[in-house]
């Protein structure tokens, strides 16, 4: 016979009850733990994942209002308000019984009662709290959706070879469950290529979630991940699960996984290796069912190198975690070929979004654009058609100014860096220029956090 797979509390202060009722619960339950002491129950529900709870309305002799029955019920379900609570008692009082149930319990049994009503009742007390589990899950779940369907989302433009080979590797991988890490420049779309992967994959009906690490303090890490439990910490006023858990059945996007410090990759390691996760407050462990997409724009092996050096790095054994399989995203200067149609994808959308006529930009302004340089990539092309957009007034755009600062900019392509640190490099000395050595902001703009940026700029002497 098949058990129920969860936990039962039973709380009475007799001993008689307590054994006769685990003996016959055992039957169909996979655990049932017992206790006589009241007190002794914040303790239990912090070391047991406890679906269900039987819990006797009163335990001093001679009482029988009920009214430490009711305390403890409140307790309990201010503890998980996913536990479900049935009341047992020796007294036929129905406005105890009523107050029970307004209070949050979900049934009231008398003793002694009969073996096939008790089991009844705990059956579907079962059935309700993977419901309320489901709900709150899925409530999660929902509010993560719906900030990222907030975000836009563009499909992968382009027919370059450079680009027909990421696609390539994408077909390759995205049915499996292998973890993948996706390498390149900022904006190159490496949220893409994870949506992408998503879509493809046998999970592509589950959620995907996306987790931007380079933001997340190191005080927050833990619960953004792994979730916390309520009064864990001054802002913790309820259970919230972490992004493991949302994503579980489906695909978890951590994005800047590269900027992520020493001990968080040890914590990030451990959860991988073990496929379970422990909140925030809590001494109870999740399993996790995830596929793990990671990005970075830095260069991780380089980073690794460091850590061999005793220097703040990243982690090869966790490295061998993420990449088992490895896409490589192409900057956009390396794919020229596609610049005509990403110009008319975005022009498409900013003409409608902003309610314009449908513009075109002008043959020749095209073909200086293919051989702009393009530091800052796709995302760079697309705010340059926005602003185009907005302030072109004729139906031909032809101002080279709404995409760069000159005309030798786009006539005259910049030199390529040789190697990707003195690509890393430009771009960290373009952005210290533009935001007037505010490294705060430089360290925003390119999704690093100030600790890492303060590494760059000693390693490439800036």
């Amino acid at each position: 016979m098949i058990k129920i797979s969860g936990t039962v509390l039973i709380v009475d202060d007799d001993p008689f009850i307590l054994d006769t009722a685990k003996m016959y619960l055992k039957q169909e339950i996979d655990e049932v733990i017992t206790e006589s002491n009241p007190e002794r129950v914040p303790d239990l529900l912090d070391a047991h994942e406890i679906d269900v709870v039987l819990l006797d309305m009163n335990y001093r002799k001679g009482d029988m209002e009920g009214t430490e029955g009711i305390l403890w019920l409140e307790k309990i379900l201010a503890t998980d308000p996913t536990i479900i609570v049935i009341m047992i008692t020796a007294y036929g009082d129905v406005d105890l019984a009523v107050e029970a149930i307004r209070k949050g319990a979900m049934d009231f049994v008398m003793k002694p009662w009969k073996n096939e009503k008790l089991l009844a009742s705990v059956l579907s007390a079962f059935q309700l709290r993977k419901s309320k589990k489901e709900v709150d899950r899925l409530l999660h779940t929902q509010h993560e959706l719906s900030k990222d369907l907030n975000s836009s989302f563009k499909e992968i433009i382009g027919n370059s070879p450079a680009i027909l080979r990421v696609y390539d590797l994408i077909e390759k991988v995205a049915d499996t469950d292998a973890n993948v890490l996706i390498l390149g420049e900022n904006g190159t779309g490496k949220e893409l290529i994870a949506r992408a992967i998503h879509r493809l994959s046998s999970r592509k009906d589950e959620v995907l979630l996306r987790v931007d690490l380079g933001a997340l303090s190191e005080s927050l890490f833990e619960s953004e991940l792994f979730g916390h439990v309520k009064g864990a910490f001054t802002d913790a006023i309820a259970d919230k699960p972490g992004s493991f858990e949302l994503a579980s059945g489906g695909t978890l996007f951590l994005d800047e996984i590269g900027n992520i410090t020493p001990t968080q990759q040890a914590k990030l390691l451990s959860a991988l290796q073990q496929r379970e996760v422990k909140r925030v407050g809590s001494n109870k462990t999740v399993a996790i069912d995830v596929r793990l997409v990671c990005a970075t724009n830095v260069p991780i092996y380089e980073l690794v190198k460091d850590s061999k050096h005793g220097k703040a790095g990243f982690r090869q054994d966790l490295l061998y975690r993420i990449n088992t399989v490895e896409i490589t995203l192409p900057p956009l200067r390396d794919r020229s070929e596609d610049v005509p149609d990403l110009l008319d994808h975005f022009m498409k959308i900013y003409c409608r979004k902003y309610k314009k006529p449908m513009m075109k930009i002008d043959p020749v302004l095209i073909k200086k654009l293919r051989s702009y340089n393009w530091p800052g990539n796709i995302r760079e092309l697309q705010h340059s058609v926005e602003k185009a957009v907005i302030l072109n007034e004729g139906k031909i755009i032809n101002d080279h100014q709404y995409f760069v600062q000159s005309d030798e900019g786009i006539s005259e392509p910049m030199e390529e860096p040789k190697t990707l640190e003195d690509m890393e490099k430009r771009m960290i000395q373009k952005s210290i220029e533009q935001n007037l050595g505010n490294l705060s902001k430089v360290a925003m703009e390119l999704g690093i956090t100030r600790a890492t940026l303060y590494r760059k700029i000693e390693k490439f002497s800036i």
